[in-house]
């Protein structure tokens, strides 16, 4: 992309429009190229000039932001930013929002301009900037494919075998795979967790997301999938066939003793303009796991993670890098693969086979032990 990046706000709050739009002015590399109060009128604006990014509220008149995203993405993709107040009652709406093909999602300004402009405009420019390198193409694909996945969430023998698996077996994972994620993260995590099992080892993932919503993002992947998937607590054993996923307000680390894995929680300042931070995590895995780790790094923008990765790899540990066909943002695995840090660079819909593979091999080899 060439010149400056376009950007459309839509949003019935006249406010909210002026605030965002005094924002991106201080950006030279960004242009508002218009506003509007509600979707249809935007529609009409935006056929004179199509923006590079839109930045689209939730609840408007006329059409409501979800709806109108579900149209873009069929008509027009574009790289969509909802921009919500990110509390826990609104977090169901915006995770549709990112199902619905939305690339990234920032907080409402509740606070005068120039509050807003001290401690959030380059947050907000950063997520601007991401969005419109964004493969559109690749990440609508992605969302189309974890549309297309027909699971009954109500299949009441898969619930009942997790419930049972859970009472039976809570022995630590004997391996374990961390994840790290940014933009596009959340599609791709679903599109790779959704190849694992209850047999599966330990998993732990840093996604970048605000805070309130890794709750409610566990939730959706737990009610879907046979693992168990929660937001991880401070000092929680790490089990196998169990998924933890980092606060949005804090790093996860893990340790290890006696043997076996443990969540920690870390409310210090971010890492790499990011908290949590994936190289946080991945650094911990290192030191902690060593060769019974596998590093995998998913799309987003950036490089957090790359070094984390390469700190396992170092420590005899197996590492992934999503490729670029696949990744809607290149950046964080492209440092990766950079550093040589990546053992394999593999399309995203391999990646979680590969993760099953891993966990399996260790199962076999156990088998082995225990015959000998």
């Amino acid at each position: 992309m060439s010149g400056k990046i376009k950007v459309f706000i839509i949003d019935d709050s006249a406010v909210i429009r002026q605030v965002l739009t005094s924002v991106l002015d201080n950006s030279p590399d960004i242009e508002v190229v218009g506003k509007s109060q509600n979707p249809v009128d935007a529609m009409r604006k935006m056929e004179q000039q199509w923006p590079d990014v839109i930045i689209l509220d939730i609840e408007m008149p006329k059409m409501d932001g979800i709806t109108f995203l579900k149209k873009i993405m069929k008509e027009r993709p574009t790289a969509v930013i909802m921009c919500s107040t990110l509390t826990k009652e609104r977090a169901p709406q915006t995770m549709d929002a990112f199902a619905a093909g939305a690339i990234d999602a920032i907080e409402k300004p509740k606070v005068g301009l120039q509050e807003f402009l001290t401690a959030e405009a380059a947050k907000f420019i950063s997520a601007i900037k991401s969005a419109a390198q964004c493969n559109i193409t690749a990440h609508k694909n992605l969302a189309s494919a974890v549309k297309s996945r027909k699971i009954d969430t109500d299949d009441n023998s898969r619930n009942t075998n997790k419930l049972h698996e859970t009472s039976r077996s809570a022995t630590s994972t004997e391996k374990i795979v961390a994840i790290g994620s940014s933009t596009g993260g959340t599609t791709a995590l679903d599109l790779t967790l959704e190849k694992l099992d209850l047999s599966c080892c330990g998993v732990v993932i840093t996604q970048h997301m605000p805070p309130k919503f890794t709750m409610e993002f566990a939730r959706r992947l737990d009610d879907k999938y046979p693992i168990h998937v929660s937001e991880a607590k401070d000092d929680e054993r790490i089990l196998t066939g169990h998924v933890y996923i980092a606060p949005g307000d804090l790093h996860l680390q893990i340790k290890n003793s006696g043997g076996k894995y443990y969540t920690m929680l870390n409310d210090a300042p971010p890492i790499n303009r990011h908290k949590p931070s994936v190289d946080v995590l991945f650094k911990s895995v290192a030191a902690n796991a060593g060769r019974n780790a596998l590093g995998v790094i998913l799309t987003g923008m950036g490089k957090d993670g790359a070094q984390g990765l390469k700190e396992i790899q170092r420590a005899g540990g197996d590492t992934i890098a999503q490729d670029q066909k696949t990744s809607a943002i290149f950046g964080m695995p492209a440092a990766a693969i950079e550093l040589n840090a990546a053992n394999h660079i593999l399309p995203l819909m391999e990646i979680g086979n590969r993760i099953q593979f891993f966990s399996e091999q260790r199962k076999n080899i156990n088998k082995d032990r225990r015959s000998l």
